[in-house]
């Protein structure tokens, strides 16, 4: 392959994982497991997955996000809830604050530039 097409592929890229900052962590005890397949330029993306939980989030950045596997809630302050599942595609603009909640294990692609 190669290096100006590059596959997303778990099985070839080193995994990363972690968890929210405890201080943000709402409910649960989420795990986050991250293949990053670039990280320059400020332009990240990859796949991340995430176990049941919930956290608050502030993006700073631009995020594409497409669900592949599972099911999330974006609770947005200050408007309803948004279920993201499997073959949902969302852009998540810079001043999004709220809550991201896992409710079945997700796994999403996902593309930032900050």
């Amino acid at each position: 392959m190669s290096e100006t097409l590059v596959r997303l592929d778990r099985n070839t890229i080193p995994s990363e994982t972690a968890r929210p900052d405890a201080a943000k962590v709402v409910k649960g005890d989420p795990v986050h497991s991250t293949w990053n397949l670039e990280d320059r330029d400020g332009l990240y993306c990859g796949l991340w997955q995430s176990t049941p939980g919930a956290w608050r989030v502030t993006y700073e950045e631009w995020e594409y996000v497409h669900i592949l596997e599972g099911v999330s809630i974006l609770h947005e302050d200050g408007h309803p809830p948004v279920t993201l599942r499997a073959g949902d595609s969302y852009v998540i603009r810079p001043g999004f604050k709220g809550v991201w909640e896992v409710v079945e294990t997700t796994l999403k692609d996902y593309v930032i530039r900050t």
